[in-house]
């Protein structure tokens, strides 16, 4: 199936969407967001990465919500969420707009699990004060410029072909291939089953969600996000990494381990980039235990008190 219009359409696509009965849309400074929410408890947020949408946690959600209100937005321009005005697609756009989205919900996290770009999000909402969650936990985070030492290739090529406006219809006709949507998807180490691969197929034949993930990438400035997690984070962080993830080396986790006092690494094996859909009932798993040592006055505190003390 090809997508006739530009961008996803709830209406046709959505009955057939994971978790579709909890969704709703909620107007957030302009921005039409699509937003999952589902359980009682402390409330968790799972923010989803560059290109994905609240489809990542399709797996991963069912087994939080027994314990928590789970909150799961598509990120702005993203899946059914609509586009916000260029000037707030940055990494500090979305954090105020993700934060403009939870007042709306009257809902303040206590715990947030970000994937990829989610996890920058999540860590620049918490630095600039938007959230103040017990803590953070990192699913192959991007907290350092995209290509590493060749920043200064990819990010002007980002920036080349989210200036062109056919590019985004060329991405959503090649997605028209499942060889070439499977072939993007192992591009990351990752393997997914059919119903992983279908939705992120229908993801990429909309050309507004394609032209989003370009906005994005080309906008993102991360070359002080180190940095300044290491001098301004004040909640722990758990650093998960794959070991099979060849968009993100696992050696960016392992360096920002060693230099952020609050955070905590763990090594996912067997996984690639979408470690939290390859292995859910794994990712389900350390959500699970980072709450419970956080929460407690023997885990959260504790661990707070001997981590950050200076």
């Amino acid at each position: 199936m090809i997508f006739d219009n530009e961008a996803l359409d709830w209406e046709r696509e959505g009955k057939t969407w994971p978790h579709h009965q909890v969704s709703r849309f909620v107007m957030a400074d302009r921005v039409r967001f699509h937003v999952q929410v589902a359980g009682e408890g402390p409330v968790c947020l799972l923010l989803h990465g560059t290109g994905a949408s609240t489809h990542s946690w399709r797996k991963v959600m069912p087994q939080l919500r027994e314990r928590f209100t789970v909150v799961m937005p598509d990120l702005p321009g993203h899946g059914f969420t609509s586009m916000p005005a260029l000037e707030h697609v940055s990494l500090g756009g979305y954090a105020r707009l993700i934060g403009s989205l939870l007042r709306e919900l009257g809902m303040a996290p206590e715990l947030v699990a970000g994937h990829s770009a989610g996890a920058a999000i999540a860590t620049e909402m918490a630095l600039r004060e938007e959230i103040s969650p017990s803590g953070i936990i990192s699913f192959n985070g991007a907290f350092v410029p995209m290509g590493g030492s060749g920043n200064q290739f990819f990010s002007p090529l980002a920036k080349m072909l989210s200036l062109n406006p056919l590019m985004p219809k060329l991405f959503a006709w090649r997605a028209a291939s499942r060889k070439v949507v499977e072939g993007l998807i192992t591009g990351t180490g990752s393997h997914l089953d059919e119903e992983g691969l279908d939705l992120y197929q229908r993801l990429m034949m909309s050309p507004a969600h394609c032209s989003a993930a370009l906005q994005m990438m080309a906008r993102w400035d991360l070359n002080d996000m180190v940095e300044r997690m290491v001098s301004g984070l004040r909640c722990p962080m758990l650093l998960v990494a794959a070991e099979g993830d060849l968009a993100i080396s696992p050696a960016d986790a392992k360096d920002i381990a060693a230099r952020l006092p609050s955070a905590q690494l763990k090594i996912m094996q067997g996984a690639g980039h979408l470690a939290h859909e390859e292995q859910p009932d794994e990712a389900a798993a350390i959500i699970l235990d980072a709450w419970q040592d956080w929460s407690t006055a023997d885990g959260g505190n504790a661990y707070m008190a001997e981590n950050m003390a200076c």
